[in-house]
């Protein structure tokens, strides 16, 4: 199996400045290859120090000239945020700059400040997505986008520079799915799953095998492997590494829901998101403390060993997949950050790559 990482560009430090952790999360992203990292990946969000990473595409851009071997992540472009055409012709030029090296995850987004500060209604983003996603697939085959649709009309446009001659985007596309109506959506597309550990992975085995089922159903053919994205913590020292997963993927947890304000009770009359409401209710019923307790026991921390034995839980359950791992985040310090990655990436990731089927596993 591939190891990625993700780059989050989050500012939770006190006396750090947002320049100052932006450098560094770009030196993670060359350091990921020089540690045996398959993959860098880059979010895209905005106006807030929860995740600082405007322009993925351009990020991303710099890595291809900094590095030689590791593919290169959207993960995700939004498209409720962006132009499909737009999206397309980024991701046809970074492919060329990269050679060849692009991965391209599309997502809707999440965030309610986010989508108020765009002036974009949260209430349309399905239906943006749904329709510019198949618009994107198609573009950056065929280099022309175009649709009739009510979001993005657009009448039909080559992109230059084309895509590069006999190279196909198979196995290189993604949908980001963090609710369960979104699962079905992708598979249908076609899409391979990305998705966060939110809770224990036994339900998101459950959650990642319905989609393989939907995919199989629509195209006739087994999925490639889905994106499990973790937050990590890589100590030689088992005390260590629990006590800085309790201090900083719980402080990251704490992030997640300000960002998103996870707690809120605007889900429910939010077209389109309606199913997370139901996860915002019971962290109220379980208390943040509980509720971030569990996260940080969903995502992965521990020593080399205890990290390997949990892929291995994971694969045994649902068979190939594409483990991502976040270093920086939380305030944790960066230089503990950087040895956290150099330490998985000389003793977990060479154990990692040996876990592969032939034939996926199911439940």
């Amino acid at each position: 199996m591939d190891m990625g990482v993700l780059l989050v560009f989050q500012n939770y430090h006190e006396n750090v400045t947002d320049e100052e952790v932006f450098t560094h999360d770009l030196k993670l992203g060359i350091l990921a290859e020089e540690a045996g990292f398959d993959s860098v990946w880059s979010a895209e969000h905005h106006f807030d120090d929860y995740s600082m990473c405007p322009d993925n595409f351009a990020i991303l851009s710099y890595l291809a000239g900094k590095t030689s071997r590791v593919k290169l992540g959207i993960g995700a472009a939004i498209l409720p945020w962006n132009s499909p055409l737009r999206v397309v012709e980024k991701a046809i030029m970074l492919d060329q700059i990269s050679g060849g090296r692009t991965l391209l995850g599309l997502g809707r987004g999440l965030a309610k400040m986010e989508y108020e500060t765009f002036g974009i209604p949260m209430e349309e983003a399905r239906d943006r997505f749904n329709e510019a996603a198949p618009m994107v697939m198609a573009g950056v085959q065929s280099g022309v986008v175009e649709g009739d649709g009510p979001m993005y009309p657009q009448k039909r446009a080559v992109c230059r520079p084309a895509p590069s001659a006999g190279v196909s985007w198979e196995g290189r596309l993604f949908g980001a799915a963090m609710s369960p109506d979104t699962v079905p959506i992708i598979a249908q597309m076609g899409l391979q799953m990305m998705t966060f550990m939110q809770f224990p992975f036994e339900k998101h085995a459950e959650i990642i095998n319905t989609w393989k089922q939907h995919f199989r159903d629509a195209h006739h053919t087994e999925p490639g492997p889905p994106v499990i994205q973790d937050f990590v913590i890589c100590h030689e020292d088992e005390e260590e590494a629990r006590r800085l997963a309790y201090a900083h993927i719980n402080r990251y947890f704490l992030s997640v829901i300000k960002h998103y304000d996870f707690a809120g009770k605007h889900w429910r009359e939010t077209k389109g998101y309606e199913t997370y409401q139901a996860g915002a209710d019971m962290i109220r019923e379980a208390g943040m403390e509980a509720a971030a307790d569990a996260y940080v026991e969903a995502n992965i921390y521990g020593t080399p060993q205890q990290i390997i034995e949990k892929y291995a839980y994971r694969h045994e359950m649902i068979g190939d997949f594409l483990p991502n791992a976040a270093f920086s985040f939380g305030g944790l310090p960066l230089a503990e950050a950087e040895k956290s990655l150099k330490l998985f990436g000389e003793k977990v990731i060479p154990e990692v790559h040996k876990m592969t089927d032939k034939v996926p596993a199911e439940v």
